[in-house]
């Protein structure tokens, strides 16, 4: 048979280690906004290409470097494994 401790002062620790944590938190610091580099049409949009670039990425390349790392064709395309 297991001893508890009472409901009520687990919930009291647990509220102060909560508390605790919360208290420790450094504030979040953002960089100063330049809106002259931040409104360049480029900038623009790589904020749209960004997205798709990571998609074609993962769906295209990773594939085929990871098709490209077993032999038969791993000797073929001189992939060589990272030591």
């Amino acid at each position: 048979m297991k001893i508890r401790p009472p409901r009520m002062s687990r919930t009291l620790v647990t509220l102060a280690l909560c508390g605790a944590l919360l208290g420790a938190a450094a504030p979040g610091l953002a960089h100063d906004h330049e809106s002259t580099r931040s409104g360049h049409p480029l900038r623009i949009l790589a904020y749209v290409l960004h997205p798709v670039g990571v998609v074609l990425d993962t769906l295209i390349m990773r594939p085929f470097h990871w098709l490209g790392s077993h032999e038969p064709v791993q000797t073929l395309f001189g992939h060589e494994e990272d030591d």
